[in-house]
């Protein structure tokens, strides 16, 4: 067995690790036999010489392997599918997705995060909603999941641990942007889930992670190229970040707009589009359509069919939450002291050149955290937003900002018109799906 310092040194100057290194580092993750300094000394030399898929593949099935990895055989009679973003602005795909696809006869065990820089987290979405617990054991899981077909919730400490201490030491060594480590970061999680087939939503854009598509790219190359390796299928669709997703950013205004699109109420065409696209992709992995036009009615179908808002109402009564709350949402859902409206202070068509500062401008009203264990509003945010590429009067309303004060929600709507534009001619935007990798 080698010391801490041999495996560094292999990869400090650019050889490969063998499994055996890779299931030692992960070991001492776990167990301390490497301690921070060695774990960061390793972390900057995967960051600066990159990993192979080989490499890959074994650092995340061993970060997979450090926890539990929940066995599904022979307790469903569906596939086990999940979807994950890479983050965005007003991304509430995930709500809308898990009970259309239950609905279609998958079955969804989303192990969801919490929001991180400008993105939004699924996991603060749902606890807007009063008595929604993410946090559940793996049993309560196990046992919900046949019954309902989805079950969304927070990452259990039980699963892929060594993951939660690599990426906190990450996050302070200036190595949170390895391609290497995103991938086996996300797919540690993922895989552990006992999943059959995943769906990664890889954005790229001025409101995403990855703002170039070269980086958008090779990301999504390396995801599926690495669980494909590790035995689950994957596909990875490149999709638009340069405007906010749907109509709302803010918690408990993207979980109004998400039961105003399981009931019918309303939805946005861009955000139902990139649902649809997402969710024909899973059931096609997962085997139960060869046909994307097919796998599209399915999923239209359980909306239309009122079933898909069903199960996702049973499962916010399971996980504690109201067993009314599509029908009496404001009953339920924080509202803001104030709303305001915006207004553009010119005619023209509208674009969004800085979409990543509005996500960061509603961590400032208190929608988001600035650094961990932040008691977040879940009031606060936009709603009524337009599209890219409307034309628009002078005094019109461009979007209402919430927030807690009269100031906050002032300063709000300045740093809102500060990320826009108002043009004279409309730009061609760019497609909703860049292409489909895998």
């Amino acid at each position: 067995m080698a010391i801490p310092q041999e495996i560094i040194k292999r990869k400090r100057n650019g050889k490969l690790l063998s499994e055996a290194d890779i299931r030692q580092f992960v070991t001492g993750l776990t167990d301390d036999s490497f301690s921070d300094s060695q774990a960061a000394a390793l972390a900057m030399a995967i960051y600066l010489n990159g990993m192979t898929v080989e490499e890959m593949v074994a650092l995340t099935l061993a970060m997979r392997d450090s926890g539990t990895v929940l066995n599904w055989q022979g307790k469903l009679n569906g596939p086990v599918v999940d979807k994950h973003s890479t983050g965005g602005v007003g991304d509430k795909v995930t709500l809308m997705l898990a009970p259309m696809v239950a609905a279609c006869g998958a079955f969804m065990p989303s192990i969801a995060g919490r929001g991180l820089g400008h993105t939004g987290g699924t996991v603060d979405k749902l606890e807007t909603i009063p008595g929604y617990s993410c946090t559940q054991s793996l049993s309560r899981i196990q046992q919900l999941l046949p019954q309902l077909g989805c079950v969304i919730v927070g990452q259990s400490s039980e699963l892929a641990p060594a993951d939660r201490r690599l990426y906190g030491i990450r996050d302070v060594t200036a190595t949170v942007e390895s391609i290497p480590l995103i991938t086996a970061s996300i797919l540690s999680k993922k895989l552990s889930e006992g999943l059959d087939a995943l769906v990664m939503d890889v954005k790229v854009g001025n409101g995403a992670i990855m703002a170039a598509a070269d980086d958008a790219n090779a990301l999504a190359s390396s995801i599926v190229n690495t669980a494909t390796g590790a035995g689950v299928a994957t596909r990875a669709l490149i999709t638009d970040m340069n405007q906010i997703l749907g109509t709302s950013a803010g918690n408990a205004l993207e979980v109004i707009e998400t039961l105003d699109y399981l009931t019918g109420k309303y939805r946005e065409p861009r955000l139902h589009q990139l649902t649809l696209e997402l969710g024909a992709n899973m059931l096609m992995l997962g085997g139960l359509y060869r046909d994307k036009a097919a796998a599209i009615v399915a999923l239209e179908h359980s909306l239309s069919s009122g079933k898909a808002a069903e199960i996702f109402s049973k499962m916010v009564a399971e996980l504690g939450g109201p067993a009314d709350l599509l029908e009496q949402p404001q009953r339920y859902l924080a509202q803001a002291k104030v709303q305001q409206d915006i207004v553009a202070p010119a005619a023209g068509y509208l674009h969004y050149t800085d979409t990543i500062g509005l996500g960061m401008a509603v961590v400032r009203l208190g929608g988001g955290r600035s650094h961990p264990g932040q008691q977040i509003d879940p009031s606060v945010g936009f709603s009524a937003i337009l599209p890219c590429g409307t034309k628009v009067a002078k005094g019109e309303v461009i979007a209402k900002v919430h927030a807690a004060s009269a100031e906050a929600a002032k300063l709000a709507a300045i740093e809102y018109l500060a990320a826009c534009q108002l043009g004279d001619q409309a730009r061609a935007g760019m497609p909703l799906v860049h292409h489909v990798i895998g």
